[in-house]
Parts: C-alpha cells; structure tokens; sequence
C-alpha cells in the first residue's frame, strides 16, 4: 500500500538537461501534455491547441497576482558587509517579513543601505519564516525604487539570466506582492485568452500573492510535519458569483495554476466559493478530496515539493506518476519555464477514490 504521508513516495528521476533555463520566444508554443481522468488517456499537443480541450460555458480561474522585483542587494553600514534581503510579505506601507543573508549578522537595529534612495532597519527575526523584520526607508516612491534596483526572485535552477522581466509575469497580471510567479498562467497569450472568450469560456480571476513557502524543500520524511507558510489571497464576490453559477449548473469549473486552485479551496464552504480575503496555509496531499474543482492547468513540478504532492491528491498518485514518466520520456520542459500539463475530467463530479485509511490536510 503506497504510503503518503512519506515524503520519498513524491521522488521520480528528472535529467538535469530537462530542467527549462529560457522561457520560449512565444508562449503559447511550449508543449501541453493533456490526461484525461476518465479514461486515463495521455495527449501530446501543444499550449494553443488547449482551446480543443475546453468548451463553451467552462469557468477558467486565473491568478492575476504580479511579482515584485524583491530580490534587493545591499551592504551593511558601519561594516560593509555584502546583504541580500529577499522580501517575502508585505505587512504594511513601510514594512516586510524577508529573508536575509547572512541572516545571523544582522541584529535587531542594524541597516542596510542599497543605494541613495533606499535603506532598510532590522526590526526582529520572524520565527514562522526563519527571516527577519524590517523597516524600509526610502526617499520618493519605494514601488518605482523597487521597479529600478530590485532583481527578479527566479528560482535558484533557472541558471540563465532572464533578459525581459515580463516573461516572469503572465500577461493578465495586476496586483504587485508575489515572490514568485504564478507559472502556469505563463503560457497564455493575450490573444489566446480573447479566443478562449469568444468559444464561451468564462474566465475569471482570484488573486494569491505567492510565496516561497509555497517552493520550499519538504524537509521532513513524515510529511506531517512540514509547515506551510502563510499566503495572502482574495475572491471578488463576482468570481464567487461566477463559480458558484457553474457549480450550480454543473458546468466545468479549471483552475490554471496550483496557487489559483489553493485560493478557491480554502475559500471553499460546503462545496461553494466564499467571497473574501484570508491567509492559507492549506497543504493538499492525497488524499484530499476537492470540492470546487474539475481541471487543473500547471506546470511540472520539482521532485518532493507540496506541488507535486497536491498534484497527486488531484489527479490520483499512479496517474500523476504515469504522466510525469510519460514527459520524462518524451523530454518535456519541466519547472517554472517549462511545459505544461492539464488533468481534466470531460464532465463535473467524477471523483477519484484513495485509501480511506488515510487522512489528508
């Protein structure tokens, strides 16, 4: 019996020559593995041809978080000492929760100056982060100041430096407060988005600022024990209104991107969508029984990570090892500028059965 609470159980063999450096020149080109959770069948197609896999009354919800250049360089006054302060979460207009390096050098009342308009105090250390709280100071906007020095927080596999910035955002990205992107929204065009609404497709959008607790290694061979960090989230009551109206009517509600799909989970009461803003922590591994959603647009996620663990509690723990075989072996772009996949059932309410002896998150 598979168990799932271990956290080897999420391990598979990824070549290091899959892992994707670049985004592609157009986004909507990058390969798009489709399973079909019904009949188990696996589909080689591309990005664009998705219009294929839905139809005319589906609700697409979509993340329309937007990252900030939060990856900042600095050094220590009185010392010199070179400090990289990564923001994590704003808490209100001047300070943050971070993360800092070298984190232990850096006392209560110490600052970081990173150029002439900008400097940070150390307030505490944050014990839920392992980082720090600061105190920004700033002469003039500190958004436009972030925009001209701060770098973008890619993931420390991507090698390759990115030459756009907005590549690292999805074209329908709106309010700034991500640490990373949202990557699953990264293959849709603007164009694309505009057909998918003239087939009927009804698309939405929730807003989760993510953060790298969401990236964060599971440490902990009993996943039990792993620790979310808190991510900030909205729903509009006219994306409620709208899912709830599919639910309603059994129409398809998908979710594109695991953050997206976290957001109407936790704002889930009784099988329907809560308008409203919060803070999650929720962790879903199998097996999780989903509420609100029947498709799942993401990427391919790192070996051992609560998104490849939630995948699984999706779209079953054998079907998502098969499709992840399926991209290794047909040398699929994986990670945050990687290939895509979609889990789908062609009709609501089709749900897949785990061990019942088993307790899920």
């Amino acid at each position: 019996m598979i168990d799932y609470t271990r956290l080897s159980t999420y391990d598979y063999d990824l070549p290091a020559e899959l892992i994707a450096q670049t985004p592609l020149d157009k986004r909507d080109e990058s390969r798009l593995l489709c399973f079909n959770m019904d009949t188990k069948e696996i589909s080689d197609e591309h990005f664009f041809d998705i219009k294929k896999r839905l139809k005319k009354g589906d609700v697409l919800v979509l993340n329309n978080t937007r990252v900030i250049p939060c990856r900042l360089f600095g050094v220590k006054e009185g010392t010199g000492a070179k400090v990289e302060i990564f923001l994590l979460k704003r808490l209100n207009l001047t300070d943050f929760e971070v993360l800092a390096r070298p984190g232990k050098r850096l006392k209560k009342g110490a600052r970081v100056k990173f150029s002439d308009e900008l400097a940070c105090e150390i307030l505490g250390d944050n014990e839920e982060t392992h980082g720090k709280r600061v105190r920004f100071i700033f002469d003039g906007v500190f958004e436009e100041i972030l925009d001209k020095i701060g770098l973008m927080p890619l993931p420390p596999y991507i090698k390759e430096k990115l030459e756009d910035k907005e590549r690292y955002q999805t074209v329908y990205s709106k309010f700034k407060g991500s640490s990373a992107a949202p990557t699953a929204g990264l293959h849709f065009t603007r164009e694309l988005l505009e057909e998918l609404k003239n087939m009927g497709v009804i698309i939405t959008y929730v807003l989760l600022h993510v953060g790298l607790g969401t990236f964060r290694p599971v440490s902990e061979e009993n996943i039990l024990n792993h620790d979310m960090h808190s991510e900030y989230y909205e729903v509009s009551h006219e994306s409620a209104d709208i899912i709830n109206k599919a639910l309603n009517e059994k129409r398809r509600v998908i979710c594109v991107g695991t953050t997206s799909l976290r957001t109407l989970e936790s704002a889930g009461k009784s099988g329907r969508v809560k308008a409203g803003t919060g803070n999650t922590k929720l962790f879903c591994y199998p097996p999780y029984n989903f509420k609100i959603v029947d498709g799942l647009i993401t990427n391919f996620h790192l070996p051992k990570s609560t998104l490849i663990m939630l995948v699984c509690a999706f779209a079953g723990f054998n079907n998502t090892m098969k499709v992840y075989k399926h991209a290794v072996e047909n040398k699929y772009r994986f990670f945050s500028f990687g290939d895509s996949s979609f889990f789908y059932r062609p009709s609501v309410n089709k749900k897949l059965e785990f061990d019942k002896s088993k307790k899920g998150h």
